[in-house]
């Protein structure tokens, strides 16, 4: 993407139906948000859909994107890609007890998960998810910058535009909120 190319301007052109916009972002953030969830996924394929189910919620939704000082266009697209993920992790969980549901029915012993797929699960899903689910979401970002994506606190504050003061206040008050509703 050329230098000094404003994303807002392009995510409301995008809003606006311009379809030469939306391929300049598609071009500039689907590689990103490819490599940010390869982290989190293995399953490539996956990866490939939440990242094309993304950019179909962008063109859809662009106009739901509001200009905001500190709200940028990648963050908005990663907060999109995260809820996609965790979509598709909950999919998947129902897709797992309907087949555990039929092995029973028919009789078979449901098959054991291996012991990765239990932790994945349980940290992903479990009552820790759920309680970062239910944070501020200027809590969650910060917290999804410093300990999932393991910024340090000036690359977080670079990359959410706030001050690096205010990333380790957000962190502190992130984690205490956690230990509470996790006590």
């Amino acid at each position: 993407m050329e230098q000094g190319m404003d994303h807002a301007a392009l995510l409301c052109a995008v809003a606006d139906g311009d379809r030469a916009a939306f391929e300049v972002l598609y071009r500039h953030y689907a590689p990103w948000l490819e490599a940010r969830l390869r982290y989190r996924c293995a399953d490539p394929a996956l990866v490939d859909d939440i990242v094309q189910e993304v950019f179909v919620s962008v063109w859809r939704g662009a106009s739901r994107y509001r200009r905001q000082d500190d709200v940028d266009v990648a963050g908005w697209l990663w907060r999109i890609c995260v809820r996609r993920l965790a979509d598709a992790g909950r999919r998947h969980g129902a897709r797992q007890r309907l087949q555990a549901l039929l092995v029973r029915f028919r009789g078979r012993e449901e098959p054991v998960p291996s012991a990765e797929e239990s932790a994945l699960d349980g940290v992903a899903y479990g009552d820790v998810g759920g309680a970062i689910d239910r944070l501020p979401a200027d809590l969650r970002s910060v917290l999804a910058a410093t300990v999932l994506e393991g910024m340090t606190v000036k690359e977080a504050s670079m990359a959410l535009r706030i001050p690096e003061g205010t990333v380790k206040s957000r962190a502190s008050r992130a984690r205490r909120r956690l230990r509470e509703e996790l006590a």
